[in-house]
């Protein structure tokens, strides 16, 4: 990177930082003491779209009136650390997010996404995972909208990665709809190998809905899921690399 402009990543970045650190600990101090979940999703997505207004990074949606009107699983690409915030910012406020359960390390952040009814799952002791899907599953069956990131984590490297099969098999045991989301812009403003973001757009897209069919099995929804995205990701087929 230039030498004139690394300087001023470094001020932006900071100036970022410290945005998001002020308003994640109001958000604490108020989540405290709001007492029902509703409301509470409510505050958080506010804060993050002041988050992206005050930071120089301006977040447009399109085709929300795409999310159906009944439960659904929303299923997004990966690229950013910012994607979570992203997706709190742009999506309705009745969305439950399942995130890797390595997030409950982080006291902090642990006990905002709690507080917001988030879903963790274990991705490397395949028992407890098992026990966190039966009880993700539970959550669908429920009426509860889903937000999941497929590819599970994301690397420095553009294109969309293999999917992972547990939003699929989720969808799939609950017969509800697979509403594909496109994030443009994330990796360029805060790739993988950056602590600093950079202004820039971020824009949302909501796409058709895929509805489930009887005899259709998790793994071609995947499969279907990911060719759909891979359309209009504006990046390559990651699953080939």
């Amino acid at each position: 990177m230039n030498l004139v402009i690394r300087p001023f990543r470094w001020l932006f970045g900071i100036y970022v930082w410290t945005v998001l650190l002020l308003i994640t600990m109001l958000s604490v101090v108020l989540l405290i003491i709001i007492p029902t979940q509703k409301y509470r999703r409510g505050l958080v997505r506010i804060s993050s779209r002041i988050f992206f207004m005050l930071s120089g990074m301006p977040l447009t949606t399109q085709a929300l009136g795409l999310l159906p009107d009944s439960a659904c699983v929303v299923t997004a690409n990966h690229a950013s650390y910012l994607d979570g915030i992203i997706l709190t910012a742009a999506l309705p406020p009745n969305f439950s997010f399942v995130i890797k359960k390595e997030m409950t390390k982080m006291p902090v952040v642990h006990y905002l996404l709690r507080r917001i009814g988030s879903q963790f799952v274990e991705r490397f002791n395949p028992a407890r995972g098992a026990g966190d899907a039966l009880r993700i599953m539970r959550a669908a069956g429920k009426g509860d909208d889903l937000a999941f990131f497929p590819e599970g984590t994301f690397v420095n490297e553009p294109g969309l990665r293999r999917f992972q099969v547990g939003a699929f098999a989720v969808a799939a045991h609950t017969s509800l709809p697979v509403v594909p989301v496109i994030i443009h812009g994330s990796r360029q403003i805060l790739p993988g190998n950056e602590w600093a973001p950079i202004p820039g757009r971020i824009m949302v897209k909501v796409l058709e809905p895929v509805e489930f069919k009887e005899g259709r099995s998790a793994h071609e929804l995947r499969d279907i899921v990911h060719n759909i995205m891979l359309r209009h990701v504006n990046e390559s087929d990651g699953t080939k690399k």
